[in-house]
């Protein structure tokens, strides 16, 4: 059961809404048991790299998507860092419709346009950043009267807030605190909106704060002003100027959260120890919340306790350049069962 079927009543869908799914949603909620030790607090990892295109996106796209074809349009179109491209050629693949892909040359993870690219898409790489690929996109949508399916769609936010919704049944309350990445800011307005609806609703008792973390080439929610050459390891967030600053701007406020920054050692320090400690493998963007909260116990402004909520936004398969430019190669070995017993006792 996908994302519409499941929250039907939630959503602003109706009768005529189809119901497209590839099977988002209901992503595993795993509680990280050796870093949680190590920062003495309880801290659950939400796994959106289980989302059929490998990431969070699925959720918004399952929404965009839909309405896009219930309004009858004729093609979809995206500007992207990588994960929206996946997504939305995901998702126009499996609808029958074309889908436009723009990305910035030479800054999108191997992994990422493959993706585009084996489903179908047809992929422009434009010879500027994110922001100016997306200024593209959506007078080009505009223009041909295509479906932008960025998060300037309003849908694609209202699909994002099941993340939200499904945390709160697994934990049976909202957590302390919410731990995500900000790139196009998104995401994290989405969360807090799917937080306050449940609240509303008289689901849940308590809100979370909100914990939006950026890279540190990468930051204008944390400098306050548009970031023009954003530059990062972690390409989902290499985004200098997001759309949706405004709306994550309230939600870090309303909630008493805030937006901080870490570098790329720090994000890639993070990867490598939620995989060597925690057994999961997320690509870099996903690590800057981890990254986050391991700066503030080192600056003693993480409380002892909190339950934390951390969105591992895209799985670690969509990067595996990055990743493996941190480890070391295979052991080499003849076909000899002594070389391996050498090797196995160090």
């Amino acid at each position: 059961m996908g994302v519409i079927e499941r929250y039907a009543q939630l959503l602003p869908v109706t009768e005529r809404t189809p119901r497209v799914t590839l099977g988002e949603g209901s992503t595993p909620l795993v509680r990280v048991g050796n870093i949680s030790r190590m920062l003495g607090i309880e801290l659950w990892a939400k796994l959106e790299g289980c989302n059929p295109s490998g990431s969070f996106k699925d959720r918004g796209m399952v929404m965009a998507v839909a309405k896009a074809l219930e309004t009858g349009a004729k093609a979809l179109v995206c500007a992207s860092t990588g994960n929206t491209s996946a997504s939305a050629a995901a998702y126009a693949a499996a609808a029958g419709v074309p889908c436009f892909v723009l990305l910035p040359a030479g800054k999108v993870a191997l992994g990422k346009l493959a993706q585009a690219l084996m489903y179908g898409a047809t992929v422009i790489a434009v010879k500027g950043n994110f922001d100016r690929a997306l200024e593209m996109a959506r007078a080009a949508a505009e223009r041909e009267g295509f479906a932008i399916v960025n998060s300037v769609n309003p849908y694609r936010l209202w699909g994002q807030r099941s993340g939200a919704w499904e945390i709160c049944e697994a934990l049976g309350g909202a957590p302390d605190w919410h731990a995500i990445p900000v790139g196009n800011a998104g995401n994290i307005s989405a969360y807090w909106a799917g937080y306050k609806q449940y609240k509303e609703l008289g689901k849940i008792d308590g809100l979370p704060k909100m914990m939006g973390f950026q890279a540190a080439g990468a930051a204008p929610l944390v400098t306050g002003r548009p970031c023009p050459n954003p530059e990062t390891v972690a390409t989902a967030i290499r985004i200098g100027n997001p759309v949706s600053a405004h709306l994550a701007k309230e939600a870090v406020a309303q909630s008493g959260g805030e937006f901080n920054s870490v570098t790329d050692e720090e994000i890639l320090a993070a990867q490598k120890l939620l995989s060597s400690k925690g057994g999961l493998f997320a690509e870099p963007a996903s690590c800057a919340p981890l990254a986050g909260l391991i700066k503030l116990k080192k600056e003693g402004r993480l409380p002892d306790g909190i339950t934390a909520a951390m969105i591992l936004t895209g799985n670690g398969l969509k990067d595996p350049n990055t990743a493996m430019s941190q480890v070391g190669r295979p052991i080499e070995i003849g076909d000899s069962l002594d070389e391996l017993l050498e090797v196995m006792k160090g």
